[in-house]
């Protein structure tokens, strides 16, 4: 058998489509349930633990979205993006030209109030400069200025057109306002959609990021609880998880079927989360390749596909953590409920059963703010914590039973 004849269907890949996309039907529904509203009152927040396939769900709402009669536009944010007000309207305006340049011609436009550059205005088409002019030229703030701009776009072009214009941006928890610099981009962005909803323009607003995202947003504007409905992504079911190991082979038709106990074993190796599917079938697959070539019976190799795992997923989120909390996060593995959510009295009790040196509450406090900016840990509503980095507690188990200095703190 030659492997080359036979690629592997597997693509463990931040954010790639997957050959298969296994249990989210029910989310794409009730997305579809949004591109109703003839008056905006909803928004969408996607969220949930890394590797549980935000991404490539956001990238399958589009064409639902383009079939419902709206159009889509959004990238994903970046650090810079959010670093002032101007950036952030700079980003919408970018956005929304790639559709106006598109689909938006040929008719003189009726300018804003005060607006006298009109040999600016291209009879062409409504692109990035003609958005720029008429954002320069209108007074006020960045907000009056942004508000103009997506007024003046929807009045002059797409209203009756289509329905209403989806704006998506993946890794919005990226987003923050700055306040000792006076620059409050996220703000500013829950600002301008709740108002141009509340006037009537049907611009609808998907955020897309980890579970801190929703406590950003209600601490930049507490009316943004109103504004959003949160779908949280949990990990697939069983049968789901199965699926998403089985349909890519079935799809491609590989000459090799994982037996019944593989499925199971990589089922609960990646404890449903698409992402860790993904790689654990991309590994197993190709080491059957290899036996079969040699004519050996097919095995998972468990041991070196979880080391694999470790250094490839688990350790660029570990090694930037401190010591001291490192045997935090060690402290919450050891709990029952590590896996779902805990508070911090469970943590300090923990901590006290079995640390030679334990935990002040107003410590383990302050160290889960720090790592939650590091992505590991999230709070939710409920002033309860949980890890934001799916299967962590095994792996940090693991990093106990192999590293002396850990394994010697625990009295």
């Amino acid at each position: 058998m030659n492997s080359i004849l036979f690629p592997n269907p597997f693509k463990p890949s931040a954010g790639h489509m997957p050959p298969y996309l296994a249990g989210r039907t029910a989310e794409q529904d009730e997305f579809s349930k949004f591109l109703e509203q003839t008056t905006v009152v909803d928004n969408l927040i996607l969220t949930g633990l890394r590797g549980v396939g935000k991404t490539v769900l956001l990238q399958t709402l589009e064409p639902i979205t383009r079939q419902a009669g709206w159009l889509w536009t959004g990238t994903d944010m970046s650090g810079s993006t959010s670093l002032t007000e101007e950036r952030m309207a700079t980003r919408l305006i970018t956005d929304l030209s790639l559709l106006t340049s598109i689909h938006l011609s040929s008719r003189e436009p009726e300018l804003p109030m005060g607006f006298h550059s009109r040999e600016r205005i291209k009879e062409t088409s409504l692109g990035y400069d003609v958005l720029i002019a008429v954002y320069q030229e209108t007074p006020g703030l960045v907000s009056d200025k942004l508000k103009a701009v997506l007024k003046f776009v929807w009045d002059n072009g797409f209203k009756g057109t289509v329905k209403g214009i989806v704006f998506a941006y993946d890794e919005a928890q990226i987003m923050a306002d700055h306040e000792k610099q006076n620059e409050f981009p996220l703000s500013l962005i829950l600002e301008i959609f709740q108002y141009l909803q509340r006037t009537g323009y049907p611009y609808l607003l998907i955020l897309t990021g980890l579970p801190t995202l929703n406590a950003k947003l209600v601490a930049a504007r507490t009316y943004s609880e109103r504004m959003f409905h949160t779908i949280f992504l949990a990990k697939l079911d069983n049968e789901s998880s199965r699926k998403a190991v089985t349909e890519p082979i079935f799809i491609n038709e590989c000459p090799i079927q994982f037996s019944e106990d593989t499925v199971d074993q990589i089922v609960n190796l990646s404890g449903g989360y698409p992402y860790l599917i993904q790689f654990i079938c991309k590994e197993v697959f190709n080491v059957w390749i290899v036996q079969f070539e040699h004519n050996e019976r097919p095995s998972v190799p468990v041991r070196e596909i979880l080391r694999k795992l470790d250094n490839d997923f688990f350790s660029a989120r570990w090694d930037p953590v401190t010591d001291r909390q490192r045997q935090l996060m060690c402290v919450i593995s050891l709990l029952e409920n590590c896996d779902d959510e805990f508070s911090v009295q469970e943590v300090v009790q923990r901590a006290k059963e079995t640390l030679v040196r334990p935990f002040s509450p107003s410590q383990i406090n302050t160290m889960l703010v720090a790592l939650g900016e590091k992505g590991l840990i999230f709070k939710n509503r409920h002033g309860k914590y949980s890890f934001a980095v799916p299967l962590l507690s095994q792996f940090i188990k693991r990093q106990i039973n192999s590293d002396i200095a850990l394994n010697e703190m625990f009295s």
